[in-house]
């Protein structure tokens, strides 16, 4: 797994962080609104915040460990075939030379 594919869960976490705060933040201005139907509501997105958060933890989790084992298996790979890691890294740097020097 590459940067690039991690990228996009990392953006998709901090925007579910971004939601999360939202909805607290709307749900305390809201604490003075009165009525059965709000009571309800505001009750039912505060469990409803709560789940989200504890899942949001564990996908955050689950991600750091998941960047923590292909980090591992890179290395160990490169420990393994330090030569073969070499001559992909050149070709990678020479592939990227020709496409800047083209521009």
């Amino acid at each position: 797994m590459t940067d690039n594919t991690l990228q996009p869960k990392d953006k998709l976490v901090a925007d579910l962080k971004t939601v999360v705060a939202d909805a607290e933040e709307l749900l305390a201005a809201t604490a003075q609104s009165t009525g059965e139907k709000v009571a309800e509501l505001r009750e039912r997105l505060g469990e409803n915040l709560r789940t989200a958060r504890y899942r949001l933890a564990d996908a955050e989790a689950a991600l750091r460990e998941r960047t923590r084992e292909v980090a591992r298996a890179t290395d160990h790979y490169v420990h393994e075939h330090p030569w073969k890691a070499i001559g992909v890294a050149a070709g990678f740097g020479l592939l990227v030379g020709l496409l800047i020097g083209r521009r």
